[in-house]
C-alpha cells in the first residue's frame, strides 16, 4: 500500500512522501523499511528519532523526526486501524459445510458461513452473514443478530440472547450454569436450577475461554460494547455495563453490578452482591469485598483507595527495617536505663 493511500484511509496529515511503499506494521524498536509504527507513550517519543521504520504515527503538535509521519489526534487507535488494512483478517465465504448439523426448524440470515461439525440447535435463529467456525454449538432456543461471529469450540447454551456484531472467540461458554447449590440438612447439596438466560449487547468481544454464566432467576446481562478478556468468570445474576473492560482472569461472583466504562484489571475479584460504580477503576490482583463508588480507583485486598495503597504497600516493604530500628532503640534504652 502507498503512504498516501494509508494516510487518506487513516483520516491522517501526511507529512512525507505519498509514494512510499508500505507493507506491514511493527513496534517502533522493532519496525524496519516498509512498515509503519506509532507513538502514544511519550516514553518511546526518543525512539522515534532512530526508528527504521518507513512512517510513523504521531499527533499533530510531534517534533519533525527523518521518518515520515502521519499525523492525527489518536496515534494507538490509527495502529489498530492500520494492521486491519495492511493485515486483513481472513475471509469466509458463505455456505455451509456438509457435516454441519442443522436442526429444520432453525432461522439462519443471508451470507452465513457454517464450519465443519457445527451444531445449531431447534427454534435458534441467527442474523445476516454470520460466521460460525468447526465445532461451534448453539443450544436450541438461541437469538443472534447480525454479524456473529464464533470461534472454533464456543458454546451459546439455550435461550441466551446476543445482539449484533458480537465475537465469541475459541472455547468461550455462553450460559453455562451458575453455581447454585442449596444446603440440605443432611450436609449435602440440592443444585439450584439456572432458569434465566444471558443477555449480550451490540459489540461485545468475549474473549478465549470466558464464562459467562447463566442466572438462576432473571438474566446475567453483558450491556453493549463491553470487552471480556481470556479466562473471566462472570457469575450467575451479574451485570456487567457498557464499555466495560474485564481483563484476563477477573471473577465477578454472583449478582455483582458492575457500571458502565469500568476497568477491572486482570486477576481482580469481586465478592458476590457488590456494586461497582460507574468509571470506576481496579488495578491488577484487587480483591473487592464492597462497593467501589464511580470514578474511584482502587488496589489490594480488601480493596482501598489506590494512594493509600500505594503508601502502604511502602510501609509494609520497610517493615523489617522499621522493626530492627526500634529494637535496636528499645535495646539501647534498656542499656541506658541500668
Amino acid at each position: 500500500m502507498k503512504l498516501g493511500e494509508l494516510a487518506a484511509q487513516l483520516g491522517a496529515t501526511l507529512h512525507g512522501d505519498r509514494e512510499a511503499e508500505i507493507t506491514g506494521v511493527a513496534g517502533i524498536e522493532e519496525a524496519s523499511a516498509g512498515q509503519v509504527t506509532f507513538v502514544s507513550n511519550p516514553r518511546y517519543a526518543s525512539a522515534a528519532k532512530t526508528t527504521r521504520a518507513s512512517a510513523v504515527l504521531v499527533t499533530p503538535d510531534f517534533p519533525e523526526i527523518t521518518a515520515h509521519t502521519l499525523r492525527l489526534p489518536n496515534p494507538y487507535l490509527a495502529f489498530a486501524e492500520a494492521i486491519a488494512l495492511l493485515h486483513p483478517a481472513p475471509a469466509y465465504p458463505p455456505g455451509v459445510h456438509p457435516t454441519a448439523v442443522i436442526d429444520p426448524s432453525a432461522s439462519i440470515g443471508t451470507g452465513a458461513h457454517i464450519g465443519a461439525y457445527v451444531v445449531i440447535g431447534a427454534g435458534v435463529r441467527i442474523g445476516d452473514r454470520a460466521v460460525l467456525l468447526p465445532h461451534v454449538v448453539i443450544y436450541p432456543g438461541v437469538t443472534a443478530g447480525h454479524n456473529f461471529f464464533a470461534h472454533a469450540h464456543s458454546v451459546v447454551r439455550e435461550n441466551c440472547l446476543l445482539s449484533d456484531n458480537v465475537i465469541l472467540q475459541n472455547g468461550v461458554i455462553v450460559g453455562g450454569d451458575g453455581f447454585g447449590f442449596a444446603k440440605r440438612d443432611d450436609g449435602s447439596w440440592q443444585k439450584i436450577p439456572q432458569s434465566g438466560p444471558v443477555r449480550i449487547g451490540n459489540d461485545v468481544e468475549i474473549q478465549a475461554n470466558a464464562c459467562i454464566d447463566r442466572a438462576s432467576v432473571g438474566a446475567t446481562v453483558i450491556a453493549d460494547g463491553a470487552k471480556i478478556d481470556n479466562l473471566v468468570q462472570v457469575g450467575h445474576g451479574s451485570s456487567v455495563g457498557e464499555n466495560t473492560l474485564l481483563c484476563a482472569q477477573v471473577g465477578l461472583a454472583g449478582s455483582t453490578e458492575v457500571g458502565r466504562s469500568v476497568v477491572l484489571a486482570g486477576q481482580v475479584g469481586v465478592a458476590g452482591h457488590c456494586k461497582i460504580g460507574d468509571g470506576a477503576v481496579a488495578t491488577a490482583q484487587s480483591g473487592i469485598p464492597n462497593d467501589v463508588p464511580a470514578g474511584k480507583v482502587v488496589s489490594g485486598y480488601p480493596a482501598i483507595d489506590n494512594r493509600q495503597w500505594l503508601r502502604a504497600s511502602a510501609i509494609f516493604q520497610r517493615l523489617p527495617e522499621l522493626f530492627r530500628r526500634r529494637f535496636v532503640r528499645s535495646q539501647n534504652e534498656s542499656f541506658s536505663d541500668q
